[in-house]
């Protein structure tokens, strides 16, 4: 029996790459003998049981031959994948051991699963129901805030002129000096000028010394403000008008800016009176039965307007 364990030269000319340990050739050179069938079949006896006896020895020879069945068993393994895994005409020669059919079974189970997922369905007559999405609820625009109304400043109040006091002049007392205000004041509201006014002061001044005087002979006179009390028929007021003459009511005529008006009236009735002499202007007025008594106190009015104009 030949040593199958010699290590040859694989890639030189006659190394055992070129032979097969299994198959002798029948062909022998010229001059040969013809080889023993018996011993041919002892010979290939031994080899293959002491292969059987040792399956690890190194066979260069066979090495080609195991590569050429390798790839012949890989091939018929996608042939057999690309037919199908239930294939019953399989030749006994291409049966695959047990774990490549395992592997092969498994890897038609995953190429079967994905037929599946690209396989379309038929839709179904009956709409799927849409997911259950809350819809968000869209953002409340922001109420834009309004303009605050442009509140116009109310104006203050101006104060009220305090009413200038005026001193008392020309030997008047408090009583005395208002009442001569008064005067003035009526007739500035009537637009008499300023020798007018004099007039009217001096002729109060002789009449009734600037006091308001109530009637003894006319009770209903003194329930009106007064100051003094007179005898002098129904003579009544600064100017000592009489009602019975026609110069108006009691009550009115107790009033002083109400008398100082009916005073004036008359003087701006008589002509010229703005030249005359003020005894003569206020006698024009008032007839009295001591005409030449006004003039005294001329002087004295004329610093009280003036008083009171300042």
């Amino acid at each position: 029996m030949r040593d199958d364990g010699t290590l040859d030269d694989q890639y030189g000319l006659g190394g055992s790459a070129d032979r097969s340990d299994d198959i002798h050739s029948t062909v022998q050179s010229a001059g040969s003998k013809e080889p023993n069938p018996r011993r041919l079949s002892l010979e290939s006896l031994r080899t293959r049981l002491g292969d059987l006896a040792n399956p690890l020895a190194a066979r260069p020879g066979r090495t080609k031959l195991a590569v050429a069945a390798g790839a012949v068993c890989c091939l018929g393994l996608i042939g057999v994948g690309q037919l199908g895994a239930g294939a019953t005409n399989t030749s006994s020669a291409l049966v695959p051991t047990q774990e490549v059919a395992q592997r092969a079974a498994a890897d038609a189970a995953s190429r079967g699963l994905a037929r599946e997922a690209l396989t379309p369905t038929t839709p179904s007559a009956t709409p799927t129901a849409a997911p259950d999405v809350t819809p968000t609820p869209a953002a409340k625009p922001k109420p834009t805030a309004k303009p605050k109304p442009t509140t116009k400043a109310t104006p203050k109040a101006k104060p009220k002129p305090t009413p200038k006091r005026i001193v008392p002049v020309a030997g008047l007392d408090g009583d005395q000096m208002a009442n001569a205000v008064s005067i003035v004041r009526a007739g500035q509201e009537m637009g008499v000028p300023q020798r007018g006014l004099v007039i009217a002061v001096a002729t109060a001044m002789q009449e009734s010394n600037l006091y308001n005087y109530a009637s003894g002979v006319l009770p209903e006179s003194q329930n009106y403000p007064h100051q003094a009390i007179g005898w002098d028929h129904d003579s009544v007021g600064l100017f000592q008008q009489r009602p019975s003459s026609g110069w108006g009511a009691v009550r009115d005529l107790m009033q002083p800016a109400y008398a100082t008006k009916q005073f004036l009236s008359a003087l701006l009735q008589i002509p010229g009176w703005q030249n005359m002499a003020l005894t003569d202007a206020a006698q024009a007025v008032q007839v009295s039965a001591f005409p030449w008594a006004y003039a005294q106190h001329e002087w004295r009015a004329t610093e009280v307007v003036d008083a009171v104009l300042g």
